[in-house]
């Protein structure tokens, strides 16, 4: 353990919260972590960083609440487990602890410094024996990491059954391996570096499956153009090739990743970005036809609401001067849970728009009603955005972002042929 760790005072740890894995992280390579129910956490990085403290005010509904930011540090518990705690960025303690920790685990159990910090600091130099044990241990766990990640490319569509007992969002936790993934290299990266540096800046957000019980994410890739104006060669190359062999170039929009609750056999359905980037046209239909089916019956309820939001977010998009959201992810939630059930004879407004499908499924006195579910669409990842506005780009872009605005119609579009071809 770095002796870095023994300096660290107990009072100021009681003021830290554990960060654990955002288990409904569904694409993108950087770390998201849960800071409480509410609210979700990721490495800050300068540009995203400026976006979002200086977004247009139209923009905000379409884009996760910013709440500031935190210091993250990486830190081993009692049984040596390793963890990253946010503290208070510049000792502003009252801001951390008015972003409402209550459903956060006490620190207290999770280490125990008090008896530690004597003999951590007794032993500041590392014995040659230990370093080579430890640089063993942790070859062998990069490997395992690696195995994991080359299966993980090869299953790009996962299925796991949810088991029947409590609450369908409590076993969330233990299924999605894209997160994990995620989560473990954050930690890995951390370490390796641990030695040299072991504070890192964290952005604050709202997390945005909060609010359903069962979480359904689709997260796209949008725009035709992937790689940022401070892009390499080497990695404008490697974009250009993704966007080229992807329906990126075609339509403006790609699948990087869905999470979907099948309730008629109970799994939860997980499509990586690999997967994503294989689809034709058509099997990118076929994919958003997939993310609003729960396995027992097309969400048609859905379609007007997602369709009004993208509608508008793209009328908002179209005023924006000089932005490029480069890279940038739109993410369509909406809550997997069964359906309400409503008595037939209830009243008939309340029935007036009962799917044909659905009734042929309701047994006796009841059947389905199209619950008028909440679906967010919100747009997330600016660490390639650029703006006139940010002053230091060396490129200035000129009106809207018509790559990502073509992206949005496309999508339209595609919802629009799917919600039609399933009433017919």
């Amino acid at each position: 353990m770095s002796p870095a760790f023994g300096a660290m005072e107990v009072e100021h740890y009681s003021k830290g919260v554990l960060l654990e894995p955002f288990v409904h992280q569904v694409g993108g390579h950087s770390c998201v972590l849960r800071f409480n129910d509410k609210t979700i956490c990721k490495p800050l990085i300068q540009r995203e960083h400026q976006f979002y403290e200086t977004l247009p005010t139209e923009m905000r509904k379409f884009t996760p609440q910013y709440e500031g930011v935190v210091s993250v540090s990486f830190e081993e518990d009692e049984d040596g487990n390793l963890c990253l705690i946010a503290y208070p960025l510049n000792g502003d303690h009252d801001k951390l602890e008015n972003l409402d920790n209550s459903d956060c685990e006490p620190k207290s159990k999770l280490l125990r410094w008090a008896n530690k910090k004597t003999m951590l600091l007794e032993n500041e130099k590392i014995s040659k024996e230990w370093v080579r044990q430890h640089r063993k241990e942790e070859k062998m766990k990069n490997h395992k990491l690696e195995e994991e990640f080359e299966w993980l490319k090869k299953s790009e569509v996962l299925y796991y059954t949810v088991e029947k007992k409590g609450n369908v969002s409590s076993q969330f936790k233990h299924h999605n391996p894209w997160s994990m993934k995620c989560h473990q290299q954050q930690l890995q990266r951390m370490k390796e570096n641990a030695k040299h540096r072991n504070q890192y800046k964290f952005i604050l957000l709202e997390n945005l499956t909060s609010r359903y019980e069962v979480p359904c994410v689709l997260d796209l890739k949008m725009g035709t153009r992937q790689h940022g104006d401070d892009a390499s060669e080497e990695k404008k190359a490697n974009q250009i090739r993704k966007c080229q062999q992807s329906t990126s170039a075609v339509i403006g929009v790609r699948v990087c990743g869905m999470q979907v609750y099948q309730a008629g056999t109970g799994q939860l359905m997980f499509m990586n970005k690999y997967h994503g980037r294989k689809l034709s046209v058509q099997g990118f239909k076929e994919a958003l036809y997939q993310f609003f089916h729960n396995g027992k019956y097309l969400r048609r309820e859905l379609f007007e609401s997602v369709v009004k939001k993208l509608t508008e977010l793209k009328s908002v998009l179209e005023k924006q001067e000089s932005y490029r959201f480069y890279s940038s992810s739109l993410l369509i939630i909406y809550d997997g849970k069964e359906r309400q059930e409503v008595a037939v004879d209830s009243d008939p407004e309340d029935l007036e728009d009962l799917s044909e499908e659905s009734s042929d499924e309701s047994a006796g006195a009841y059947a389905y009603k199209p619950t008028a579910s909440t679906v967010d669409v919100r747009m997330i990842d600016f660490a390639h955005t650029t703006c006139k506005y940010y002053g230091e780009d060396s490129v200035v872009h000129e009106g809207q972002d018509t790559g990502y605005v073509f992206g949005l119609q496309n999508l339209i579009d595609i919802i629009k042929e799917i919600r039609d071809e399933s009433s017919e």
